[in-house]
């Protein structure tokens, strides 16, 4: 359950029931692949998800529409060059100005408005590191203006823009979806693809009992489910953020972020009936600070939060690159690639939809090699050694400290006939028992005492407390049955 999904309209799924052939197969229905879906709408396509349409990442977004994001001009400035800086400050303006033509277009209802937003320092260190980026806007012709925030967050100083926006993620898919229906384009919910062959010119993507025979493949998936050929792990390390949903009284119109780790986000949504308060906060390397509960509490106290007041929790997890800039483009041959939006999904998903369709149409587009996904910069190999530190972190720490402190004594680790197995018991005194092990990358699981989930460390894989994955890159459950 998110906030966007409590009115969502409900519909019949289609799942994949035979084998078929298409110009174009997209893997992913979340705001890349269903925009691209959209760009390419006129082509023989076709759109599949392992879940339903757009209840991956996008389901737990806070959905903001924004250029303004924390200080990463300068962060990008000082790794790549300034060039760099430019361009991914333009490739948002872009993006925003596309969803936009699209939602006016199609008239989609999806809750668009403008709003004010703005970037603060919680820390009086972070100063002068913002006031840089507020001159590398403003050189780039952006009207940035020092103005104090509405709410009553901790702040040394504060900056805001007025050309930003905000939306709900699953009615503005939900307005794609009856387009591409119109199209009579298939997308087919809850299908999986599990291996992909190449066979002399085109590919066959396989699911659990049908194939589909494709000439191009764009992966817009959260995360890849293959390690080779792109190395994923060794390129990004996933970042985990906690959500809490609160009712207000008052909607303030406004979305905020701090320009330091961990992160302090919040923006509000009203649906009608409610106005509620978004507030995101204690964002960290997964490899590290894994106490779930911890974290939500203190995402309550950062923004004074009443439980009486509070109607949805959850989590959300993001691909980070060393760059600050995500992975777009062809990957190899005709499959294409989007991921590591660095958790600013809603522009760099239509960003990526743009540039993806783009190159399949041979139309000429600016941003292809800013964000060529097998660039090499001297980030990617600065940063190499601590991202393996991360992935070996992941990878083990579970493994040597299995019964964490806050488990409570509900959760208890076994050995049987050589399996790892770890069980869950219940309020009602029922157990819960899965296979220790994260099918992508073998990685031990951390049990989500919050959400009731367990999750894989390593790169953000997702079961439930039965084993069931609902979230990949696994594409696998992990069931354990006597």
């Amino acid at each position: 359950m998110s906030i966007w999904n409590k009115k969502e309209i409900k519909r019949d799924i289609q799942r994949l029931n035979k084998d078929i052939e298409v110009d174009i197969l997209i893997i992913g229905a979340g705001i890349t692949g269903m925009t691209t879906a959209y760009f390419l709408k006129d082509k023989n396509i076709c759109v599949v998800d392992a879940n339903r349409i757009g209840h991956g990442v996008t389901l737990n977004t806070t959905a903001k529409i924004n250029y303004f994001q924390e200080r990463v001009y300068t962060k990008i400035k000082n790794i790549r060059d300034e060039k760099s800086a430019k361009k991914y400050l333009k490739s948002q303006i872009s993006a925003i100005k596309d969803i936009k033509e699209i939602i006016e277009k199609e008239n989609i209802n999806c809750d668009f408005k403008m709003v004010d937003s703005y970037v603060f320092s919680n820390k009086e260190s972070e100063t002068q590191p913002l006031k840089k980026e507020i001159e590398f806007l403003k050189e780039n012709n952006i009207q940035v203006k020092q103005k104090e925030l509405p709410n009553k967050i901790t702040q040394y100083l504060s900056y805001c823009v007025s050309d930003t926006y905000i939306f709900n993620p699953i009615k503005y898919l939900e307005g794609i979806y009856k387009i591409l229906k119109e199209k009579n384009i298939n997308i087919f919910e809850e299908t999986k693809i599990l291996k992909i062959k190449k066979k002399d010119d085109y590919y066959i993507c396989y699911s659990n009992k049908y194939k589909i025979k494709t000439k191009k493949v764009i992966l817009a998936c959260h995360y890849p489910y293959f390690i080779l050929p792109f190395l994923l792990p060794l390129r990004s390390h996933i970042e985990k953020s906690y959500i809490v949903i609160s009712r207000v009284k008052k909607d303030l119109n406004f979305t905020c972020i701090s320009s330091s780790s961990p992160t302090y986000s919040c923006r509000f949504y009203n649906d009608g009936d409610n106005i509620y308060q978004i507030s995101l906060a204690e964002s960290h390397n997964t490899s590290i600070k894994q106490n779930d509960e911890y974290h939500f509490k203190r995402v309550k106290e950062i923004f004074n939060l009443k439980e009486s007041d509070i109607v949805i929790t959850y989590s959300n997890v993001d691909i980070m690159t060393p760059d600050h800039m995500p992975y777009i483009g062809r990957l190899k041959d005709n499959i294409y690639i989007a991921c590591g939006y660095n958790t600013w999904g809603m522009t760099n998903g239509v960003l990526a939809a743009r540039i993806l369709s783009d190159m399949i149409l041979n139309k000429e587009n600016e941003y292809v090699e800013v964000f060529n996904p097998n660039r090499i910069n001297i980030a990617n190999i600065v940063d190499l050694p601590n991202i393996i530190f991360s992935q070996t972190k992941s990878f083990f720490g579970p493994k040597l400290v299995k019964n964490k402190s806050w488990y409570n004594g509900n959760i208890t680790f076994i050995n049987k006939e050589g399996k790892s197995l770890a069980v869950y018991k219940d309020e009602k005194g029922n157990n819960h028992i899965i296979h220790n092990k994260c099918p992508h990358f073998g990685c031990s699981l951390i049990f989500n005492e919050e959400e009731k989930t367990w999750d894989c460390p390593c790169h953000s894989s997702r079961f439930d407390i039965d084993g069931r994955c609902i979230k990949g890159p696994s594409n696998y459950d992990i069931s354990y049955k006597e």
